[in-house]
């Protein structure tokens, strides 16, 4: 590990000595592509140094302990420094983790009502608002591709973007069947009703990215409509794209220009045909490693919102906050840092034969 540390710090040095150079320092895209690389290796190499101040400061408290005068303080240092020692190698062990190479991309949310009627496409507006507010929180920015409203103000699908950096890194976690135990306004005796929505996160990706034959798609346009007839388009600006090999289907309709349609739903098939193919792939290896915050398939049950007790429970790390309206709030840090410690911790574990 320290070997492939002093490599990573020379890396560093050596981006940062080309960076000073007047060739480089005067050509704003290769500055850019050394600046990004430094920034991705700035933490490891933090960490490092951090690591080798600690280590000093114990090989001189350790010379000082057999000073009578100075034992005792030697030793606070000397015990001190270990401490930090051992944090700091845990520290490093998990920035040395393989990086998701999509972790800094934007993303891309579907939402779909599941069982339940009504009451999961009105769970499914709140999930979306949960989203929005947490998008918000993290100053990213988010923008609705596609949105089927029922007439109660529910949502039977969304699909939008978040984009920011590192909106992937936090948001993949999400993947998943999300369940909601309340008793809906409508429910005169008070019984719990139980309800299901579905959501899907995506890295959005480029067609550059994904290869895809024109002539393996069929293209019309339809005029975008909203719930009871609002936001009736008078133009045929709607998009939908249908994949004729895989039969998936994207529209698009909330942009009045027919080309933003066009190009955003592009976006959100080759995101998707991008997610089958990795899906098939984390199939394939599933046997090999199986992750404990679970695989993110759409069909596992990775959450529930117990609204009479205020409640939320990750079955995956078996998290459970009695702060439900909060979260509801878009108040998603506790959460999402407790899902990536479990990822980290259980990819370290895998790691563990290997050393």
């Amino acid at each position: 590990m320290f070997d492939k540390l002093r490599e990573i710090e020379g890396k560093y040095l050596e981006l940062e000595k080309r960076m000073q150079d007047p060739s480089v320092y005067t050509d704003p895209a290769m500055y850019a592509k050394l600046a990004r690389e430094q920034k991705d290796i700035a933490p490891v190499v933090e960490a490092y140094r951090k690591y080798k101040r600690a280590e000093q400061n114990k090989r001189e408290a350790e010379e000082l302990l057999s000073d009578p005068e100075m034992k005792e303080i030697a030793q606070e240092e000397y015990d001190a420094a270990k401490i930090e020692m051992e944090r700091l190698e845990k520290e490093i062990k998990i920035l040395l983790l393989p990086r998701d190479p999509n972790d800094s991309k934007n993303v891309i949310i579907e939402i779909r009502s599941g069982a339940g009627g009504d009451e999961a496409a009105l769970f499914a507006a709140s999930l979306f608002r949960m989203y929005c507010m947490y998008a918000d929180r993290m100053h990213w920015k988010t923008e609705v591709a596609y949105i089927n409203e029922t007439e109660l103000g529910g949502i039977r699908e969304v699909s939008f973007l978040v984009i920011g950096e590192g909106a992937y890194s936090r948001l993949k976690y999400e993947s998943g069947v999300h369940r909601v135990q309340r008793v809906p306004d409508t429910e005169s005796s008070g019984r719990i009703h139980t309800s299901t929505v579905t959501v899907a996160v995506l890295p959005e990706m480029e067609e550059v990215d994904f290869e895809i034959n024109p002539a393996d798609l069929q293209i019309d346009t339809f005029r975008s409509s909203g719930a009871g007839g609002q936001h009736v388009n008078k133009t045929e600006s709607a998009i939908r794209i249908t994949h004729i090999p895989t039969g998936t289907v994207v529209e698009c309709q909330d942009e009045r220009s027919q080309h933003k349609n066009r190009e955003r739903a592009m976006k959100i098939l080759v995101s998707r045909l991008y997610e089958q193919e990795r899906r098939k792939q984390i199939e394939a290896q599933a046997a090999e490693r199986k992750s404990q915050v679970g695989t993110g398939d759409r069909s596992e049950r990775i959450r529930t919102y117990n609204f009479p007790q205020g409640r939320m429970t990750d079955h995956r790390i078996g998290l459970t906050l009695y702060r439900l309206d909060e979260i509801l709030d878009g108040d998603l840090d506790e959460v999402i840092e407790a899902l990536q410690l479990a990822d980290q911790t259980a990819k370290l574990s895998a790691m563990q034969p290997e050393e």
